[in-house]
């Protein structure tokens, strides 16, 4: 646990195990090293009392960074960050990523998170199937699970297998391997592409250019490359430019979303974004989304985003139809005043 309070980590350890009833207490114990168990216990020996005020801070704490691991395991560090900020206070939120980042630093092959799933995907997939397997255990899930489906199908089986079959490793074996694949990655960690024109840059371009052009453009492109212009369609609208829909579009957008689905996209939106939706709802029906997304529990990003981009999609049709205007990309200049 985090010392940056000035309480020592063993004595949190201790305090929070004295919180704990017995049999619960001696299961933890039971986990934990043996010098670990004697340091502890000394430091449980010479605490004569806890004042209730330190005993909450310290469970509540431990409460905080066992749900921000789950978060981190759920969607990386990137996710926890998030959801830490829009559920903590700023500061102890700022207390628990610290300590959370330390802990991923700790962490065997913590240096592969630093770089992009895809690329890590490439790269492992010339290894053994059991150095992979050793790297996905020592990940946090969703990490894995990422890298594991940009895996060949056939290497996926096998390296299942092995992980589903490993037992304990020494070490220093998990050190060595660390350090090989430390080196031979460095080159790819390293390199840096200066990266011109791409479908970004389409996408930023059709933004300025006008809705008449955009949809010269786009119609002309559609029957050769429909891929190419869905990929540019959804990077010219994110989730957030729902900031720019006017007050009577976003009514009309809402219209068509399910209150499930608005929460969960919701999750991660910006406050100015909440704010936003809210302000175009019913008092009771603003307040019923806040409710539900208070009492949601974890999700998963790709659901996150899968919601939001269900909602995006909308915004897009209905702008097609010309039912709603989004400002800043050109529409103004196709209004009559």
């Amino acid at each position: 646990m985090a010392e940056n309070d000035g309480i020592p980590g063993l004595r949190k350890a201790a305090i929070l195990l004295l919180a704990l009833e017995q049999d619960t207490a001696a299961s933890v114990l039971r986990h934990m090293s043996r010098e670990m168990v004697e340091d502890i216990s000394r430091d449980i020996a010479s605490i004569n009392s806890v004042c209730p005020d330190l005993r909450r801070k310290v469970v509540r704490e431990f409460y905080n960074q066992v749900l921000a691991r789950r978060y981190m395991d759920m969607g990386g560090l990137a996710f926890a960050r998030i959801l830490l900020q829009k559920t903590l206070p700023p500061e102890e939120a700022s207390r628990i990523i610290t300590s959370i980042e330390h802990q991923v630093q700790e962490q065997p092959f913590s240096f592969l998170q630093k770089t992009e799933t895809e690329n890590l995907s490439t790269f492992l997939a010339s290894e053994h199937p059991q150095t992979i397997a050793l790297v996905l255990s020592h990940l946090p899930a969703g990490v894995a699970s990422e890298i594991l489906v940009g895996l060949p199908t056939e290497r996926q089986i096998d390296v299942i297998t092995r992980v589903a079959n490993m037992e304990q490793t020494s070490p220093e074996v998990i050190k060595d391997v660390e350090t090989g694949l430390e080196k031979r990655l460095a080159g790819l960690v390293s390199e840096r592409f200066e990266r011109a024109g791409g479908v970004q840059a389409v996408a930023e371009i059709l933004n300025l250019a006008g809705r008449a052009a955009e949809k010269a453009i786009l119609g002309g492109l559609v029957d050769d490359s429909p891929v190419l212009v869905d990929e540019i369609r959804r990077l010219m609208f994110v989730f957030e430019d729902i900031l720019r829909v006017e007050d009577r579009g976003i009514q009309a957008v809402l219209k068509e979303i399910d209150n499930d689905e608005l929460a969960l996209a919701l999750r991660t939106a910006s406050d100015e974004l909440k704010d936003k939706i809210f302000s175009n709802m019913s008092e009771r029906a603003a307040q019923l989304i806040k409710e539900e997304m208070e009492f949601m529990g974890p999700v998963r990003v790709s659901d996150v985003e899968g919601a939001q981009q269900k909602i995006v999609d909308v915004v897009r049709r209905l702008e097609d139809a010309g039912e709603i205007i989004i400002s800043g990309k050109g529409s103004e200049k196709d209004l009559i005043v």
